[in-house]
C-alpha cells in the first residue's frame, strides 16, 4: 500500500473525504477528548496509540476508527486493511493531528479508537478464579501497565483496579501493558475493601504485599496458600495499600530485603510476589544434573 493509497481507496468505511484530516476535524477534535479520563467514561471509549497496541486491539477488540498518516500507513498496510476487514472507518490525518492524538514524544502516526475494556468485578471473577490481582490506589499509569503486564505473564485470571488507581485506559498504562490491556479481565471498583470481601468471596485468599507484613513470602509454611487460590494485593510505591484493605485481607506478606536496599519498585515486587505463586503451583522443580564434558 502506498501513501497515495491510503488517501484514494474507498474500501470499507474509510472516510468519504480523502484529505487527511486536520487537527481541526471533528472526528479527530471528538477523539483527542478521549485522552482524559473524564472522555473516556462519557464516550465508553479510549485511544489506542502505535502499531503494536493496534495489533492487539484489532486481534481482541471492537475497533471503531483508525487514525492513521500517510507515511504510518505506508509503513503498516497490513493494519489498516485489517481495520477495513473489521469493519472500522480509516480515517488518513495529517501528521500534526496524528501528534494531537498522541502522548508520546514520537508519535507513530496510527492511534485506534476502542470500546473501553473493564468489566464490572462480578463479572471479572466469575466462574472459580485461581489467580487474580489487585491494584489499591496505585497512581502512576506506567506502574498499573506493568503489572497487568506481569500478571498477564504470570496467568492471572483478572486485574482488579479498586480505590483511586488510576484508569488502566490511560495511554501511558496501555503502552506499559505492551498488549496486556487485551488479554485478561480488568474490572473497576472505587470501593477497596468491598473489593476485597468479594475476591473472599470467590474463594480467594486474600494477601497484601507489604515490606512489614507478618508472614514472610519466603517461609515454607507459606507454600500451601500460594499453591492455592490467591488475589494479590498491590499498592502504591509510595504509602501502599489502604489501612482499610489492609484489615480486610487475610494475610500480609513482606518480600524479605536481604541487603542494604531501602525497598523495592512497585513492578519488581508484582513480579516477585505473582511469581511465587506460579512456583508454588508448579512444585519444586528437580534438581539439574552437573554439567558434563
Amino acid at each position: 500500500m502506498t501513501r497515495g493509497d491510503i488517501e484514494s481507496r474507498g474500501a470499507g468505511e474509510r472516510s468519504a473525504d480523502s484529505t487527511p484530516g486536520t487537527e481541526r476535524t471533528p472526528r479527530v477534535a471528538a477523539a483527542r477528548k478521549l485522552l482524559r479520563r473524564a472522555g473516556r467514561d462519557r464516550a465508553g471509549r479510549f485511544l489506542v496509540e502505535g502499531a503494536q497496541a493496534v495489533r492487539e486491539a484489532l486481534a481482541a477488540v471492537t475497533v471503531h476508527e483508525l487514525f492513521v498518516t500517510a507515511v504510518a500507513a505506508e509503513r503498516h498496510p497490513e493494519l489498516v486493511e485489517a481495520a477495513e476487514r473489521s469493519g472500522a472507518r480509516v480515517s488518513p490525518v495529517t501528521d500534526k493531528a496524528a501528534a494531537g492524538l498522541s502522548e508520546t514524544v514520537t508519535p507513530q502516526g496510527i492511534v485506534a479508537v476502542c470500546d473501553l475494556l473493564d468489566v464490572p468485578v462480578a463479572t471479572a471473577l466469575a466462574g472459580v478464579p485461581g489467580f487474580v490481582t489487585v491494584c489499591d490506589g496505585i497512581s502512576d499509569p506506567g506502574n498499573v501497565g506493568t503489572v497487568i503486564r506481569v500478571a498477564d505473564a504470570a496467568g492471572c485470571d483478572a486485574v482488579l483496579l479498586a480505590g483511586d488507581t488510576v484508569d488502566p485506559h490511560n495511554g501511558k498504562a496501555v503502552r506499559a501493558s505492551t498488549g496486556s490491556v487485551f488479554h485478561l479481565p480488568l474490572a473497576r471498583d472505587r470501593d477497596a475493601p468491598a473489593v476485597v470481601e468479594m475476591c473472599r468471596a470467590a474463594g480467594l485468599t486474600t494477601l497484601v504485599a507489604d515490606g512489614h507484613g507478618e508472614v514472610d513470602l519466603h517461609d515454607p509454611a507459606v507454600t500451601p496458600t500460594l499453591a492455592g487460590p490467591v488475589a494479590w494485593i498491590l499498592g502504591s510505591e509510595a504509602h501502599g495499600p489502604s489501612a482499610e484493605v489492609h484489615a480486610a485481607a487475610d494475610h500480609r506478606v513482606r518480600v524479605p530485603i536481604h541487603g542494604r536496599a531501602e525497598s523495592l519498585n512497585l513492578a519488581t515486587a508484582a513480579a516477585i510476589c505473582l511469581y511465587a505463586t506460579v512456583g508454588a503451583r508448579a512444585g519444586v522443580a528437580p534438581r539439574l544434573s552437573p554439567a558434563r564434558d
